[in-house]
């Protein structure tokens, strides 16, 4: 009978707590769910990157750590951790929300809804916006939010280019990764949304080269990880109308600080890191079904490459 230790903010439990007994009684195993527990008796630890628990040596029991985030950058360097290391991958909660996130502002952007929705001097512009076919979206970071957002774009109408670190196929969508292909991804996209994760080879992508590839007067979203975009770099394109418009919910500092450029600049939408967000009661299947795994020998589902970050 395995050993479960929640290992995450007070306020989580309470949040988790009735999801994840419903979740584990419905596999059919016994078990032991607790916010505390001796070290040496567990066996899975449901965690978030904010627990205090930063020192996995005492657990020398431990079989595998499950995140309740999808990003894993928190964890990932941590030397002490020497289990495997599963992130979060829940298509009925996180991945649904950020798809519907990434399809409203995409649409927001393509039919100019914030040039009629802030209309001060009453203008009147009967210009039509251009057909989904004409609106060249590419995306960067194709995992599994990644692939969803795709899919959803492209049953849209919307010509989509996918680039990741490694080669991935997506019907539909032209799939390029490596350096070249992330210049040919980008290469006169109206729309970029940013969906990579935090690692050494992502911080700063986005820089004043990346944008310049772009259309002009193109749309940036990011919903991915802050430090993907050089701040500074992105002000410029916006000030030079090569990006007519950024929408970012996430920051390299959270919350994002009140003196900081971007909630007094015009093309900047800021909003507060709620493109997506684990949903305690699918979450809490997902974490059931990867114990169940692991106690009949099966594979873990979503098990993290810590040498890639992701």
């Amino acid at each position: 009978m395995p050993n479960i230790l929640f290992a995450a903010r007070t306020e989580r439990w309470d949040e988790y707590e009735t999801p994840l007994r419903t979740a584990l009684d419905a596999t059919g195993m016994g078990y032991t769910l607790a916010t505390e527990l001796p070290p040496e008796e567990v066996d899975y630890m449901v965690y978030a990157p904010n627990s205090e628990v930063q020192d996995f040596a005492p657990y020398t029991r431990l079989k595998a750590v499950l995140n309740l985030w999808a990003g894993v950058e928190g964890i990932t360097g941590n030397k002490t951790l020497t289990v495997p290391l599963t992130r979060m991958v829940d298509e009925a909660g996180l991945t649904q929300g950020m798809v519907e996130w990434v399809t409203g502002h995409t649409l927001r952007h393509h039919l100019r809804m914030d040039e009629h929705i802030v209309n001060p001097n009453r203008t009147w512009d009967p210009t039509p916006p251009p057909l989904s076919a004409d609106r060249p979206v590419t995306i960067l970071g194709m995992g599994a939010l990644g692939q969803a957002c795709a899919n959803a774009l492209t049953a849209l109408g919307f010509p989509v280019t996918g680039w990741s670190r490694s080669p991935k196929s997506l019907p539909g969508v032209t799939c390029l990764s490596g350096e070249n292909g992330m210049r040919e991804a980008l290469n006169g996209a109206q729309i970029v949304i940013l969906l990579l994760p935090d690692t050494p080879a992502t911080q700063n992508l986005i820089d004043a080269e990346a944008l310049a590839m772009t259309a002009p007067g193109a749309f940036l979203i990011n919903p991915g990880r802050g430090p993907l975009i050089d701040d500074d770099a992105l002000i410029a394109a916006l000030d030079s109308g090569q990006i007519a418009h950024a929408t970012l919910d996430v920051f390299r500092i959270e919350p994002l600080p009140q003196d900081h450029p971007f909630w007094s600049h015009p093309g900047v939408t800021v909003t507060p890191h709620i493109a997506s967000t684990t949903r305690p009661d699918t979450a809490a299947q997902v974490i059931a079904d990867n114990i169940r795994r692991a106690e009949a020998g099966e594979p873990l589902l979503h098990q993290v490459d810590r040498s890639a970050g992701y």
